[in-house]
């Protein structure tokens, strides 16, 4: 088919990559403009622009797609369908209406289940059990479109945010050439969501980070790992700011130390207390320093998450 696509960031360019493998014409690719980023706040293109360029494709970069002229030069590029992937722009309905086969979103939750911003986070904090692509008909509405196609993965125990979204990535290209592939077989049926399912996963923000201890263990467990690699869960040992990267859940029932409690420091991890069990930390990062694990702390002698100090705000 002739595939006109909008993406920005790496988990689009896993699905940009999908349909230039698969053999779909695309006579362009839509991007958001280029931003400084890093240290030296240079500004270089982002993962679904790279790509395009190393293959050869047109690379377009309006700032809004409300514009009367950028409407037509998208009409003129004669599109079948248009795939968006995380693109960051808002599609107005001039829009929507241009390519024959209207406009498929490449979405990374189970429809209805998390509309919105970070559906992989939120999945990870709440504790679903599973999450997915779906496949969905846009629409004006945020995330209300008629579900395409669905594809699913378990949530482990062990993923974190990135493992979540690396996963996702791959899992939304398979699921939109196979959509094409139905789509221009005639084989796909558009299935309405119910709209009293529907939960909304708001953007992340850095106010959300701080830890607070009198939750139970659980919770703080899923949402450390739901927060890595971004924005990272934060708590105070002190004068210390600690990044806490990866944790699990590891005993239930009432406190015996007041919530935020260290109660033991060894190589496999630092349990602390919560308000409802207690958590074993297992990756941390100290200001200035790199990721790592409860054994290199000790090797390294610094004096945090010792055993009876109590961390919090």
């Amino acid at each position: 088919m002739r595939v006109v696509f909008a993406g920005t960031p790496d988990f689009a360019a896993a699905s940009l990559e999908a349909l230039i493998a698969a053999g779909h014409e695309i006579p362009a690719v839509y991007t958001q403009p280029d931003r400084p980023a890093g240290r030296g706040r240079s500004t270089r293109p982002g993962p679904v622009k790279q790509l395009a360029l190393d293959h050869g494709l047109a690379v377009e970069q309006p700032g809004s797609l409300k514009n009367t002229e950028v409407q037509q030069k998208l009409t003129d590029y004669r599109p079948d369908v248009m795939v968006v992937a995380a693109y960051g722009l808002l599609l107005p309905a001039e829009v929507l209406r241009i390519p024959a086969y209207g406009c498929l979103n490449v979405h990374a939750s189970l429809l209805p289940r998390w509309r919105g911003a970070a559906p992989i986070q939120r999945a990870l904090a709440a504790g679903d059990s599973e999450t997915g692509i779906t496949i969905m008909q846009m629409d004006e509405g945020l995330d209300t479109g008629d579900m395409l196609l669905k594809l699913s993965t378990p949530i482990s125990d062990d993923d974190t945010g990135g493992s979540l979204h690396d996963r996702l990535a791959g899992l939304g290209g398979e699921a939109i050439v196979e959509a094409l592939e139905k789509l221009a077989a005639g084989n796909l049926t558009p299935e309405p969501q119910d709209n009293h399912l529907a939960t909304y996963a708001s953007k992340l923000d850095k106010s959300e980070t701080w830890i607070d201890w009198e939750q139970g263990a659980d919770s703080i467990a899923r949402r450390i790992r739901a927060f890595n690699p971004w924005p990272v869960c934060t708590t105070r040992d002190g004068e210390t700011t600690l990044r806490l990267l990866e944790a699990e859940s590891v005993t239930h029932g009432e406190p015996v130390d007041p919530p935020g409690t260290v109660l033991s420091r060894e190589a496999s991890g630092a349990q602390v207390q919560c308000g409802e069990g207690a958590i074993n930390i297992t990756r941390i990062q100290l200001p200035g320093g790199k990721p790592q694990s409860i054994q290199d702390l000790i090797n390294g002698g610094r004096p945090v998450l010792e055993p009876g100090r109590r961390l919090g705000s």
